[in-house]
């Protein structure tokens, strides 16, 4: 018979608006053995329709298997919700101001194909022509060193399937600093700055006074232990004049190993823990920087699952 596993624990939920909420013995289904406590407390959170969350704490977390206890017609396989993060790449689109538009051209066109293949038969074979730095986007280590490691190096590890942890900054300050992610666990994780800069994507706007990771933030992101770094916004470093044309987010997170992620979108649908998020470019040589389509699933439980059990007690804000 199948395996399902369960994470049994005890939590403490604070809200932002006040008051807060005690769990003790609550068990939820979990996608998988080696899940965090992060991906953990989301499902608590989404089981529970709780809103308003400011934060979980867990403690006496167990993970176990049991029999999978399936359905009359057989083990039901967990529901996943894929979310999109990447901006359309079309013909003329700005992404950087002063970088190119990508140009998009036919190389075999339908028509021309006819006189190729057996009648009833036609194909379009198409050419691109653009920088690297084009939608949304993957910067390597090679994008900023020259022995650094290039789009073919770089390992899936690093790419696909991380643990997202979603930094919400929308409507702060410009600059995203340590006080925006000294109390998140980041390690081995994405990191995923919402700032709402892509708001204005496609405008004048997008490249004025735009959000960006800090210096601090950066070097903090690099000692704990940060997988992979994305923003929703032009640069992942001030490039306004204020800046003064130093890149010093690229210089540590690249000089770390970690990849970065610039043009995001859509990072207002993630849940600030417990998605996985994948954003993989082609294997390139001797290239830095190259689009993907990045995107995130976030696992969901059915909305009565009687799978998921414990008690709760509301406590005095």
């Amino acid at each position: 018979m199948p395996l399902q596993y369960r994470a049994e624990f005890d939590a403490v939920v604070t809200f932002r608006n006040g008051g807060g909420l005690q769990a003790q013995g609550f068990r939820v289904d979990v996608p998988h053995a080696d899940v965090t406590e992060p991906e953990i407390a989301s499902l608590f959170v989404t089981a529970c329709r709780l809103l308003m969350v400011d934060r979980v704490e867990l403690s006496g977390v167990r993970i176990f298997a049991e029999p999978h206890l399936g359905t009359p017609g057989g083990p039901s396989e967990p529901r996943t919700r894929f979310v999109e993060l990447s901006h359309v790449i079309g013909a003329g689109t700005i992404t950087y101001p002063g970088l190119p538009a990508p140009e998009i051209t036919p190389h075999l066109t339908r028509e021309a194909s006819r006189g190729v293949y057996a009648e009833g038969t036609e194909f379009a074979i198409d050419r691109i022509s653009m920088v690297g730095n084009t939608g949304t986007y993957l910067d390597s280590p090679f994008h900023r060193y020259a022995d650094g490691t290039d789009l073919a190096g770089l390992p899936l590890e690093r790419l696909a399937g991380l643990p997202a942890v979603v930094v919400r900054a929308v409507g702060g300050a410009r600059g995203v600093g340590v006080d925006a992610l000294e109390h998140l666990t980041v390690a081995g994780h994405a990191v995923l700055l919402h700032t709402g800069g892509d708001a204005h994507w496609g405008t004048p706007a997008y490249a004025e006074d735009a959000p960006f990771l800090t210096e601090a933030g950066a070097r903090w992101l690099v000692d704990h232990g940060a997988a992979l770094v994305g923003i929703d916004a032009v640069n992942i470093d001030d490039a306004s004049p204020a800046g003064g044309g130093a890149r010093p987010a690229h210089t540590l997170l690249l000089a770390a190993g970690i990849p970065v992620v610039e043009h995001l979108t859509g990072l207002a649908d993630l849940p600030p823990t417990g998605a996985r998020f994948t954003a993989a470019p082609p294997r390139v040589s001797g290239f830095g920087t190259f689009p993907v389509r990045a995107y995130a699933t976030v696992p969901e439980l059915e909305p009565h699952d009687h799978r998921t059990s414990g008690g709760w007690q509301p406590t005095a804000g």
